[in-house]
């Protein structure tokens, strides 16, 4: 899809910021692209084709990569595998085939659910579902409607997670049986979609959908969005050690300790409401980020910047000081 594979939403959104030519070049193809995106296609197709697309390019390509990482080069991987060589893949061919369909299945499955549901609402509303004209929202809008959708896909992921997939109904057997079938290891990206079809649903598509339906934000911020959460699960997933950021690490880790703990604790996505509710396994939130922020020198860095900012004001209030001294020797002689 065009639209996905040259769109400079990241420009667009830091549209206000930047100053040069490129910014405003790459705002207009950007806007170009949608405008004749929009008027040559239905907003369903556009809707689907692009969800698609994203969760191809953000999970299904990246999760490919790393299980052939994993599988040809066991001994590097294991290096940076939480929980070792017991997170390493099966190296059985006829079982890595078996997930990857599972996966690819889960994957058409979901869009195809995504799309019933679209039609359908779009019926009631006699309107597309998401707004999909040709006038872009606005950076605040944007900001807004993402932090609720975080919101309510957090509030979401916890409880269906905790009180559905780990319940002892016939759903929580299903996720036990497929999304837990390996103990004590942590999972690898391709496993994000490897979970029985009605969990996955629950788990993975529900949360993101759902809010979405109901905000009814424009069809950017849906597809930026869904860009966001597909990178975020990708990687909290892949069962690595070297996850960078503050905040991807600990949830990285926070995941692999739900999968290798059986499913004791850790539900959310991002682990607020797992703190909040004392389910917790290992490390909480909060600790995790004070642990990265020591790793990555979070508090020395912020001090030197200080320091750096100290020093040029007091530079700066010097030379002022010389060249007021200066021009008075001048006018005195």
């Amino acid at each position: 899809m065009d639209l996905l594979l040259s769109l400079p939403i990241v420009s667009y959104f830091a549209g206000p910021m930047l100053t040069s030519w490129s910014g405003s070049v790459n705002i207009l193809f950007f806007y170009m692209t949608w405008m004749t995106l929009v008027l040559s296609h239905s907003p369903l197709k556009i809707e689907l084709v692009g969800t698609l697309a994203v969760r191809i390019a953000f999970w299904l390509v990246p999760s490919l990569f790393f299980l052939i990482f994993d599988t040809l080069v066991p001994s590097l991987a294991e290096s940076i595998k939480l929980y070792g060589t017991s997170s390493l893949p099966r190296r059985d061919a006829a079982s890595l085939l078996r997930q990857v369909l599972l996966a690819v299945f889960n994957l058409a499955l979901s869009t195809a659910v995504q799309g019933g549901i679209s039609v359908g609402a779009g019926s009631l509303l006699n309107r597309p579902l998401f707004k999909t004209s040709t006038t872009l929202p606005l950076p605040w809008q944007i900001l807004k409607h993402i932090w609720m959708l975080y919101t309510a896909r957090e509030v979401l992921t916890y409880y269906i997670h905790r009180f559905v997939l780990h319940s002892r109904g016939r759903v929580g057997k299903l996720h036990n049986a497929y999304a837990h079938s390996r103990k004590n290891a942590a999972p690898n990206s391709l496993m994000l979609y490897t979970d029985h079809p009605l969990p996955l649903l629950l788990h993975r598509t529900l949360p993101v959908y759902l809010p979405a339906m109901v905000i009814q934000p424009h069809l950017l911020t849906y597809f930026l969005f869904t860009i966001l959460t597909t990178l975020e699960e990708m990687l909290s997933m892949s069962g690595y050690s070297i996850v960078p950021g503050i905040i991807m690490g600990g949830i990285a880790r926070r995941t692999a300790t739900h999968y290798a703990s059986g499913g004791r604790g850790n539900y959310g996505a991002w682990g607020l409401l797992d703190w909040a509710s004392g389910t917790s396994v290992g490390k909480d939130v909060l600790k995790d980020i004070q642990d990265e922020a020591e790793k990555h020198q979070v508090k020395e860095r912020g001090q030197k910047a200080v320091g750096d900012t100290g020093n040029l004001v007091q530079d700066s209030i010097d030379g002022l000081k010389k060249g007021r001294k200066g021009r008075k020797k001048t006018a005195d002689s």
